[in-house]
C-alpha cells in the first residue's frame, strides 16, 4: 500500500510520488480526498457566481426587472453554477478516470488519483480567477495566465477568445503531467499516450467554447 501523500506534493515532486504509486498495490483515502474535492468544487463555483462571475447576461437586465426578481435570478444563478461544480468534479474525477481507465488498464484506484491532482490542479486555476476578475475586471478566458488574452488582440470573436482562453500554463501543466503519470505506468506507446491526451483536451476545449457560446439559451432555460 502506498503511504498517504497530499495533493500539495504531487505537484511539487510529482516525480518521487509517480515512483512510489508505480510500486504501490493502490492508494489509500481515495475516496475520502474525492468527497473534499467535489465539496471544494461546489463551494467554488458558488462563490465564483456569488461575486458576479459569469453573470453578465443577468446583471444586463437588472434595470428591467424589480430588486426582488433580480435577486431571485441571482440566487439560482448561486445556485445553478454550484450545482454545474459539483456535477463538473463528477465528470473530471470519474467520467474521466473510466476513459483513461479503459484506454490503459491500469488500476482504477491510481487513474483516480491522477486525476484527483488534475482536479486540485483545476480548482487552484479557478480560485486564481476571482482576484482576476475582482481587481482587475478580467472574465476567465482572457486571463494573463491562458492564450485566451493573446487571441483577443487578433480577434473580437468570443468563440475564438474562449477556446484559446480554455488553454492556459495549468492546463498545459495537467496535459504533461497525465501523459508522464500513465507513461510511468502503463505499457502503451508513447504516442498513442500523447494521442489520447491531446484529443481528450481539444474536445474539452471545444465543449467549453460550445457552452460559453449559448450561455445566454443555458441562463435563460436553467436559472
Amino acid at each position: 500500500m502506498m503511504k498517504r501523500n497530499t495533493l500539495i506534493e504531487w505537484i511539487i515532486s510529482p516525480d518521487d510520488q509517480l515512483e512510489r504509486v508505480k510500486h504501490a498495490e493502490h492508494a489509500e483515502n481515495l475516496w475520502k480526498t474525492a468527497t473534499l474535492l467535489i465539496i471544494a468544487s461546489f463551494l467554488v463555483y458558488g462563490w465564483m457566481a456569488s461575486i458576479g462571475m459569469g453573470s453578465h447576461l443577468i446583471s444586463i437586465s437588472i434595470t428591467d426587472m424589480p430588486n426582488l426578481a433580480y435577486n431571485a435570478d441571482k440566487f439560482w444563478f448561486v445556485i445553478g453554477r454550484a450545482i454545474f461544480g459539483l456535477l463538473f468534479a463528477l465528470i473530471i474525477l470519474f467520467l474521466i478516470s473510466y476513459y483513461f481507465y479503459l484506454l490503459t488498464e491500469l488500476p482504477f484506484r491510481k487513474i483516480l488519483l491522477m486525476q484527483q491532482v488534475v482536479f486540485f490542479v483545476m480548482l487552484i486555476e479557478r480560485i486564481i480567477w476571482i482576484p482576476l476578475y475582482t481587481y482587475g475586471g478580467l472574465d476567465w478566458y482572457v486571463s494573463p495566465l491562458s492564450f485566451g488574452i493573446i487571441a483577443s488582440y487578433f480577434t473580437d470573436k468570443l468563440w475564438i477568445e474562449t477556446f484559446f482562453g480554455s488553454i492556459s500554463l495549468f492546463q498545459l501543466w495537467i496535459i504533461f503531467f497525465q501523459a508522464k503519470f500513465i507513461l510511468k505506468l502503463s505499457i502503451l506507446e508513447k504516442y498513442k499516450v500523447w494521442i489520447a491526451v491531446i484529443l481528450l483536451h481539444l474536445i474539452s476545449y471545444a465543449i467549453v467554447t460550445l457552452l460559453s457560446y449559448f450561455d445566454n439559451i443555458l441562463l435563460d432555460g436553467w436559472f
